[in-house]
């Protein structure tokens, strides 16, 4: 199968100082991730707050750049292309941000914002650009009557199918689609993520979703990435990772999902002792082992890389079989 993303070995760290006047620190926020994305695929990203998974989605779409790895978009390595040659791969990746509040101009019309990406590339004639724009917001659900309102005529839902508008308007190949229900009501969540599934279905996109819902993952991606503290822990099928998670990270977040059905209840919810370490100073070995129920000597003193497992997905843990 030909992958339309390949993402390898990545690594991004942020130098910061420690207070006022203190020495410079280094904070490991990705590290050593590896993943790939075939066409009309969706990649759900999932983690706590805090973990990384934001940046991952900004390097892919270069609004960052690696400070380690590789990253390969249709074939095309992009991992220090410079801003012009990244002009024309643009059209091929786009991104959703999670508060479409600050990611939308408030002084722009709709239709002004859905429309310049076209005006940037350069794409067709005035009139075309209407027809598109216009075609656009009916694919998204929204009315023509709405193209000259700004976005603060819009509610919250409005906004962020605004926002997947502008995205599918130079037709690209992967939407990087970071936390994009999270700020909306559980009932607009749902309707926004049946929106993006039927466009996904319509256009043939690929969607790295990233979020912290697991439920919202569950319904949307194909296959599931989970990282803690920088790393891919464990990555999967979706059918599989849910139905027997591997690590005892993705363990605790299974059993933190809310469930409706009384069978479907793991009973009391499994919390993991202490805190999230600090990325300034991640600890030896595992990371999660401070935290973990089933830890040992092996986990305190040598990091686990990903393995495939007889069920079919790969774990970074030294005792999931």
């Amino acid at each position: 199968m030909t992958m339309l993303l390949e993402v390898k070995n990545v690594s991004k760290r942020f130098t910061v100082a420690r207070g006022m006047g203190g020495a410079a620190a280094t904070v490991h926020a990705v590290d050593n991730v590896s993943f790939s994305i075939a066409r009309g695929e969706t990649l759900g990203l999932v983690g706590e707050s805090g973990c990384g998974k934001s940046t991952v989605g900004k390097m892919i779409v270069r609004l960052l750049a690696p400070s380690e790895g590789r990253i390969l978009l249709d074939g095309a390595d992009i991992t220090h292309a410079s801003h012009r040659a990244m002009r024309p791969l643009r059209r091929q990746v786009q991104m959703v941000f999670q508060d479409p509040n600050g990611s939308l101009n408030p002084r722009q019309r709709a239709g002004d914002i859905v429309e310049e990406p076209l005006l940037v590339h350069g794409l067709g004639n005035s009139a075309e650009r209407k027809a598109k724009v216009a075609d656009l917001f009916a694919r998204v659900g929204l009315r023509p009557d709405q193209l000259r309102n700004v976005p603060s005529k819009f509610s919250g839902g409005q906004r962020q199918r605004l926002a997947i508008a502008r995205a599918l308007a130079l037709n690209p190949s992967l939407i990087v689609a970071d936390e994009p229900v999270s700020a909306l009501d559980v009932s607009i969540q749902a309707q926004v993520i049946n929106l993006m599934s039927d466009i996904q279905k319509e256009f043939g996109l690929a969607y790295l979703f990233v979020a912290h819902d697991l439920g919202v993952v569950q319904h949307i991606s194909d296959r599931v990435a989970v990282m803690y503290l920088g790393r891919i822990v464990e990555i999967g099928s979706t059918a599989d990772v849910y139905r027997r998670p591997s690590h005892p990270y993705t363990r605790t977040l299974m059993d933190a999902v809310p469930r409706l059905d009384p069978s479907r209840r793991h009973g009391r919810v499994k919390v993991p002792r202490g805190e999230v370490p600090s990325p300034l100073d991640p600890p030896p070995g595992c990371a999660f082992h401070p935290r973990c129920p089933i830890a040992s000597d092996i986990c305190r003193a040598e990091r686990p890389q990903l393995r495939r497992l007889a069920s079919g997905v790969e774990a970074a843990c030294h005792h999931a079989d």
